[in-house]
């Protein structure tokens, strides 16, 4: 069984809607394109690292519709590696319309997401979920990931589409490695889903040395 693995960009307040232009998710938004401005070398190389040994895309509908208008284009250009990446690997569009497939290697998702997400697990090693986060809230709500590459970007916007905008439940996660930080201030979590739900205690019991008479 192969690896989801789930990438956003977000702010302080975890909003995650239209980062890269104003084009992008525009209703009832007024900061799109909010990424641009924070972006330095070392998130650049954090974001194509994280990319290494993509074998397949899990994408919404938007997002595959931004991605087959620009990255077709993008052969021999400064996005080279990345572009040449997401050309080769199929591409999975979850959509409850009936989408135009015009980027080569695209598949259309039937109406039993899950079951369709969970075939897609098993038959790549490393699926990737760029953006999307309607698609995102299903996969958070049935628990249908492995990993959560989070980029926290430092800047409040206050309004917009949130990573867990509807789709949260109780579930436990863990740090894979260290965070790491850009000269801009983003800093990178890498987050892995973990068994069980979380647990509940008291910070006042005795064990915990709070809430006792010095």
């Amino acid at each position: 069984m192969g690896l989801i693995d789930i990438e956003m960009f977000a702010s302080l307040d975890l909003v995650a809607q239209s980062p890269g232009g104003p084009d992008e998710d525009p209703e009832g938004f007024p900061y799109g394109g909010w990424q641009a401005p924070l972006t330095d070398e070392v998130a650049g190389a954090q974001i194509v690292a994280a990319y290494e040994g993509t074998d397949a895309l899990l994408l919404g509908r938007r997002t595959y519709d931004i991605f087959a208008a620009y990255w077709p284009h993008q052969k021999g250009g400064a996005d080279n590696e990345i572009a040449t990446l997401f050309n080769r690997v199929p591409k999975y569009v979850a959509s409850r319309g009936t989408p135009d497939l015009s980027w080569a290697g695209s598949t259309h998702l039937g109406p039993d997401l899950a079951g369709a997400v969970r075939e897609i697990r098993d038959r790549h090693e490393h699926v990737k979920v760029v953006g999307s986060i309607d698609l995102v809230q299903t996969l958070l709500r049935e628990r249908l990931f492995d990993r959560l590459d989070l980029w926290v970007h430092p800047l409040v916007l206050g309004v917009g589409k949130k990573v867990f905008d509807g789709g949260a439940v109780p579930m436990n996660v863990t740090l894979l490695e260290p965070p790491a930080t850009s000269p801009k201030g983003t800093v990178y979590l890498r987050y892995g889903l973990a068994d069980g739900t979380p647990r509940t205690g008291d910070m006042s019991a005795p064990d915990r040395g709070l809430g006792q008479d010095a």
